[in-house]
């Protein structure tokens, strides 16, 4: 019976990994490329009608007005885009894409490390190129994201990835970015299991927590700065967001939560900041603004939290941030997000009905996540120099109507939208109609 098991267990899992067999990466671009006649979304909120953009060896070497942008008619090839939008790659900030596979499947889930302070787990080794989610994020304009790792007071480092890889290090583009810390929630919900009372309340452990967070920072502070005789693995990963080379991101969502968070990254020579979820960022953004803090905005396809919310508090939050001059991203975690994440777009798209352009609506997912993540110098908007990271789609990529790409390429690479959503769309379209 144990010989059964476990034989049983093998076909199991030989089942998964042919299930889940990945979709050839797209080669190395070989042959020089131009998008003509395309309106070009810049992602710095500059518009361009009837552009023009050259692409070499992945990189973006002309962009400008068709007519009055020369280029050398050498051999090359042309893809007509009247008629239609080009914009950069999308990037999902704060996202899981990778991390699981299954929920039920253990084996597939590497979401979360045991233990309460873990700087040093490294979500990218665990990122699963062969993903089926990931695949399905491509037809939508999702081509970049940052992997984090969750639970636990720290949950670890996270890495930035391109969605077309054979394996995780081909899918890397920057590596351990930031560390992830969940902040202690001043107030809690009463435990009604417990007879309390089922309203919010202040976290009576809320002093002790935060505390316990600050010996820490100070243990690796000093450890960082002795002579590190014996390594010690979760110190020597938090040096990066005390010199500067590592962005520390705070999981926060109330006022009080968000100020003491950034008080208390300040006070320990923190300079890269970056505020999570961010919920009640709008009744401190000249705070935020003063402090160079940036937000990584929880999903805004929410319901308001408290009862005295505005019914669309959610939806106008962004505006709030933005017009007070704070460097403000769309993120996607929640319930079910990596299936969510590639909605990305249309999260975006809700904030344009309710008060920012189109074009600020992009920076959301464009440029604005690239400066957070740090990798601005490369992709994030469409730049002579910068990676051809970039799609072509049939209108408006912000509205799920028109959000129909025809192209989408990274550094270059001509990538394939067919996943396996659309090869059984297309299996089962040509099923036979029964006949009475």
């Amino acid at each position: 019976m144990k010989k059964l098991n476990i034989i049983n267990s093998v076909l199991f899992l030989l089942c998964i990994t042919f299930g889940f067999a990945q979709q050839t990466p797209a080669p190395k671009q070989i042959k020089d490329f131009a998008i003509v006649g395309a309106t070009a979304h810049i992602g710095d909120g500059t518009v361009i009608e009837n552009s023009i953009i050259v692409v070499r060896n992945g990189k973006i070497t002309t962009i400008g007005p068709e007519a009055t942008t020369p280029i050398t008619r050498q051999a090359m090839d042309f893809i007509d885009g009247k008629g239609k939008d080009v914009y950069p790659g999308f990037i999902v900030a704060n996202g899981t894409l990778g991390l699981v596979e299954v929920d039920a499947v253990k084996a597939s889930d590497d979401l979360e490390e045991l233990g309460t302070y873990n700087p040093h787990i490294r979500s990218i080794i665990a990122y699963n190129t062969e993903s089926k989610i990931i695949e399905s994020m491509r037809p939508n304009g999702v081509l970049l994201g940052q992997v984090v790792p969750r639970g636990g007071r720290i949950s670890g480092t996270s890495s930035v990835v391109q969605y077309d890889a054979w394996n995780w290090e081909d899918a890397a583009i920057k590596m351990d970015n930031g560390i992830h810390v969940n902040w202690p929630n001043s107030f809690r919900r009463g435990r009604w299991w417990m007879g309390e009372d089922r309203g919010l309340k202040p976290n009576k452990d809320y002093a002790k927590q935060v505390k316990e967070l600050s010996d820490y920072f100070n243990e690796s502070k000093s450890y960082n700065k002795g002579s590190k005789t014996e390594l010690h693995l979760p110190f020597n990963a938090l040096a990066g967001i005390f010199d500067g080379s590592k962005r520390l991101y705070i999981n926060a969502d109330d006022e009080k939560g968000i100020t003491d968070a950034v008080n208390f990254a300040k006070s320990h020579g923190v300079s890269k900041i970056t505020i999570v979820g961010g919920y009640q960022a709008g009744q401190i953004a000249d705070f935020l603004k003063q402090n160079e803090v940036s937000v990584l905005l929880k999903r805004i396809h929410s319901r308001p939290e408290l009862e005295d919310d505005d019914y669309d508090q959610p939806y106008k939050l962004a505006k709030k941030l933005v017009d007070a001059g704070v460097l403000v991203a769309l993120e996607p975690s929640g319930q079910m997000e990596r299936m969510n994440s590639r909605n990305l777009p249309f999260y975006a798209g809700t904030t344009v009905a309710h008060g920012i352009t189109k074009e600020q609506a992009l920076q959301l997912i464009t440029q604005n996540p690239a400066k957070i993540l740090g990798i601005d110098d490369n992709y994030g908007t469409l730049e002579v120099g910068k990676s051809a990271t970039l799609f072509i789609s049939e209108g408006d990529a912000l509205d799920m109507r028109t959000n129909q790409l025809t192209h989408a390429f990274i550094d270059g690479r001509h990538l394939s939208l067919e996943t396996h959503q659309t090869e059984l769309w297309k299996r089962y379209s040509k099923k036979p109609k029964q006949v009475d």
